[in-house]
């Protein structure tokens, strides 16, 4: 007698906002998956719709409830979660149907609400469904990068933000449980592990640095001992994968990770959110650790290891900011030549402090000093990528293109100076045959414009 199974229900799920809400993508798809939940790439097919919105700047928020807008349109049961969940009232308010509304990483309430929607009826037969116990989980970012997110929320009291609002205080996860992942998705084929947070430098402080063991050592809940046991890592062929840190804050501890750099132990790249240069500015917004000796710190971990690149991001037009506090920032920046700059007028954040600061900067002045930054920051990366042409470089490869009309066959990479989604590319011309996504090849580059760099393997 043939047994048939009963169809498990089928979740879609629109991810939006930056890599921290994209593991909470995961995590929540995960544990529904191991429910015996499948997944829908498509509004029709699915029983229910996840919407993880972002809710950081007001034009985040207006993205957010387009995404439930077309949900509710094209599906008509959606739930919300994510940074924009602590708006329940306005959601609701715009969308009254919604099924449920829950906050940043409340993974148990978001699973609740879709066991409420779509209940996983399949009784003795889970079982029987092998997907639903594949340790791997699921990825959301394709198999041979993956983020490792470290902590959840943040102490900080910027001015302009209101991350502690939505994703609470800095609450860090265990060292060995954060390894053990990072074991897992490297065994699983990741070559890349991109380590996230709000404030990686500040790791392990909510929880004083505690020691657990692993591999039979004592570690610490500490941003040097997770960087250092990340340079240990290799595969089942004995590649050790690149690590690369994101938010760190440059607080003095910070200059314990640069030899593992040097060493090739990690990647040599830091992406550092010095958001001004100018101290009156950085004195309104309340950023920490940006010490008057920053210069200074740069210029000694390029003595250590002058293959570092360095990337950050740049608010202007914040309330109060003089025309020459500006000039500071571009002064600031011809020293520092930051390898990746991205900037960003000043919005209004419902909530932010800085709302009520006063001398607010006209939008005509922030639209003028953002052409400014970006052509200054273009000119800085221009040559500083022209400085690499003639080199040979690892690249980690992204997408392999088809032939083209002469049969050749070209791919897109990315060199150690580029993290994935936010720097540049490295443009490969004719790979041939062989080459898979993933791989980590030898480039010699060729050419370079303002962003990108251009080069061939096996030349030189």
């Amino acid at each position: 007698m043939a047994i048939e199974l009963p169809s498990p229900p089928k979740v879609g799920m629109v991810s939006l906002g930056c890599p921290k809400a994209l593991v909470d993508s995961e995590r929540i798809l995960t544990r529904l998956r191991a429910d015996g939940y499948t997944m829908s790439p498509n509004y029709a097919g699915a029983d229910v719709v996840l919407v993880n919105t972002c809710g950081f700047l007001d034009s985040a928020k207006e993205e957010s409830l387009a995404a439930i807008g077309e949900a509710m349109a094209e599906n008509g049961r959606v739930i919300v979660t994510g940074c924009m969940g602590n708006e329940a009232e306005s959601i609701r308010a715009k969308f009254p149907d919604v099924l449920a509304v829950t906050g940043a990483h409340q993974y148990e309430a978001v699973v609740e609400a879709v066991h409420d929607a779509a209940p996983p009826d399949l009784g003795p037969y889970l079982d029987l469904i092998p997907q639903a116990y594949d340790e791997a989980g699921v990825k959301l970012t394709p198999r041979h990068y993956s983020y490792l997110k470290i902590s959840e929320g943040c102490n900080h009291a910027c001015a302009f933000c209101i991350i502690p609002q939505l994703r609470g205080k800095l609450d860090s996860r265990r060292i060995d449980a954060v390894l053990r992942e990072a074991e897992k998705l490297v065994a699983a084929g990741t070559r890349e592990l991109l380590v996230i947070s709000q404030d990686t430098s500040a790791y392990g402080v909510d929880v004083r640095h505690e020691e657990r063991t692993w591999k039979g050592r004592a570690v610490r809940t500490h941003m040097t001992d997770l960087a250092r046991e990340l340079g240990q890592l290799t595969d089942a062929q004995g590649r050790r994968p690149w690590a690369r840190l994101h938010y760190v804050y440059p607080y003095p501890h910070v200059d314990a990770v640069i030899p593992l750099m040097a060493d090739g132990l990690l990647t040599p790249y830091l992406d550092i959110p010095f958001q001004h240069a100018a101290p009156s500015v950085l004195k309104a917004m309340k950023r920490p650790a940006n010490e008057a000796k920053v210069l200074e710190r740069l210029r000694a971990w390029r003595e250590i290891c002058p293959d570092i690149a360095i990337r950050s991001s740049f608010v202007v037009g914040f309330p109060g900011e003089t025309e020459a506090d500006f000039q500071y920032l571009l002064d600031w920046l011809d020293e520092a030549q930051l390898d990746r700059v991205g900037a960003f007028r000043f919005e209004p954040v419902a909530g932010a402090a800085a709302n009520a600061l006063p001398d607010p900067v006209p939008d005509e002045v922030k639209e003028e000093r953002y052409a400014r930054i970006m052509e200054k920051t273009a000119a800085i990366s221009a040559a500083r990528l022209a400085a690499k042409v003639g080199r040979t470089l690892p690249v980690i490869i992204d997408e392999i293109g088809e032939p083209d009309e002469d049969g050749d066959i070209g791919a897109t990479g990315r060199s150690q100076a580029d993290a994935p989604e936010i720097d540049g590319n490295v443009f490969l011309r004719d790979v041939g045959n062989g080459l898979q996504v993933g791989d980590i090849v030898e480039v010699l580059i060729e050419d370079a414009d303002e962003h990108d760099l251009y080069g061939a393997i096996g030349r030189g």
